[in-house]
């Protein structure tokens, strides 16, 4: 695996098995009450520019897990709230921790943090991508459907980092992909690049959820508003009329179709509360699954570091 976690653009569809298969070997180990078999007093230090429940406690229990120990850094407790340039911080915090997570709002912000820094960098969420959800997403699906290679995808909502990774993971294991975005806001133009090019699987991208969802074996839905948008709440509320996950849409996917959502959910808006109560076993393995995809992110980097 490469030295970072930034996207996973930068990954295989042989890297992220490789994830995959390390995240159930180590969620079989912690079932069972077995002491992972990791390098003890590793330090991860976790930097949040944006607010945080699953990323920081899944990333914070993680590193505990395996016998090590996880520091917080909000804007306000370092000195990046006050101006200093992110590849100075790189420098000194390679000097004191074996790997960095961050959590922001720009990917080139992440990408020059990785540059500068001589340990492992962990992107727990940007503005184009969140790769350690879709792992977790792409952990459950294969506990729940025993295999990832010819399922078909579908995803429905705002073209946002969700909807960036999960083009991208989805295409990169042999899952065929389905999205339904409406116009102003697809996916970001190098994902598009990629999944019209990817070898293996079939992509469309669509303006119709119907038709997006149809024959699907698991749907993925997202928030209309993320974090920062909060001002254009209202006008996303029209622009995503009709794209709502529910029972009209879960009835001409695949019998025995799954539900992803990263949560929070807004009941009501892009998911029905009858379907996410109908399916929230799946949705809180998924979250469940934050952890034990991270964990293997980080032995994985922190092994080969």
């Amino acid at each position: 695996m490469k030295k970072d976690l930034l996207k996973l653009l930068d990954l295989t569809g042989e890297e992220i098995i490789k994830i995959l298969d390390v995240a159930d070997d180590l969620k079989s180990e912690w079932k069972a009450g077995k002491k992972h078999d990791f390098p003890a007093g590793k330090t991860l230090v976790m930097i949040f520019e944006k607010n945080s429940t699953r990323t920081r406690v899944s990333f914070e229990t993680g590193i505990s897990q395996l016998g090590g120990h996880g520091i917080f850094l909000s804007s306000a407790d370092s000195q990046l709230g006050r101006g200093e340039p992110i590849e100075d911080t790189a420098r000194v915090l390679s000097r004191y921790c074996d790997c960095i997570m961050i959590r922001t709002y720009g990917q080139s912000e992440i990408e020059k943090l990785a540059q500068y820094a001589t340990v492992p960098v962990i992107n727990g969420l940007t503005d184009f991508a969140h790769p350690c959800q879709v792992l977790a997403d792409l952990m459950t699906i294969r506990e729940h459907k025993g295999k990832l290679k010819g399922l078909n995808a579908c995803y429905i909502g705002d073209g946002n980092n969700m909807a960036n990774s999960i083009i991208v993971g989805c295409l990169k294991v042999g899952m065929n992909v389905s999205a339904a975005c409406p116009d102003g806001y697809h996916p970001d133009a190098k994902v598009l690049a990629f999944a019209k090019m990817a070898p293996g699987a079939k992509f469309e991208l669509t303006n119709d959820p119907m038709q997006a969802a149809k024959n699907a074996d698991v749907i993925f839905t997202d928030v209309w508003a993320s974090m920062g948008q909060e001002d254009e709440a209202e006008k996303r509320k029209a622009a995503f009329d009709g794209y709502q996950l529910n029972d009209a849409i879960m009835a001409i996917a695949n019998p025995g179709c799954m539900v992803q959502h990263c949560l929070p959910a807004h009941r009501g808006e892009e998911i029905t509360a009858e379907v996410f109560e109908a399916h929230a076993d799946e949705i809180f393995d998924e979250a469940e699954n934050r952890l034990h995809a991270q964990k293997a992110v980080m032995c994985l980097l922190m092994r080969e570091k």
